[in-house]
């Protein structure tokens, strides 16, 4: 699960709410700081949250208890979405909005 060696992708929901850099940021946090450290289901959740006007993105994962935030050097913007996900199919991988996922 998620392999930086795997076709990335962002919906157009998420390309037209959030600049290149954070996308790229989220893939990076996936590869420098999650993988290898916890383990990965196929359903990853980011919060962005505001801190003093930047951007923290929070990881969490449902049935598990870890939690990592890593401040990013870019502004906060309220037209953030509150929320992505990202996804991996074994074939590729997505970053997607909530709304624009379907449970299995």
């Amino acid at each position: 699960m998620f392999s930086a060696n795997h076709s990335r992708f962002a919906t157009y929901g998420v390309i037209a709410k959030l600049p290149g850099e954070i996308i790229d940021s989220i893939w990076m946090i996936i590869d420098q700081d999650l993988t290898g450290v916890v383990p990965l289901g196929n359903l990853l959740r980011f919060d962005l949250l505001n801190t003093k006007g930047k951007l923290t993105v929070a990881f969490s994962e449902k049935n598990s208890d870890t939690q990592v935030a890593i401040d990013l050097p870019f502004d906060y913007d309220a037209s953030f979405p509150e929320t992505v996900m990202a996804y991996d199919d074994g074939e590729n991988q997505t970053i997607l909005l909530p709304e624009e996922g379907h449970q299995h």
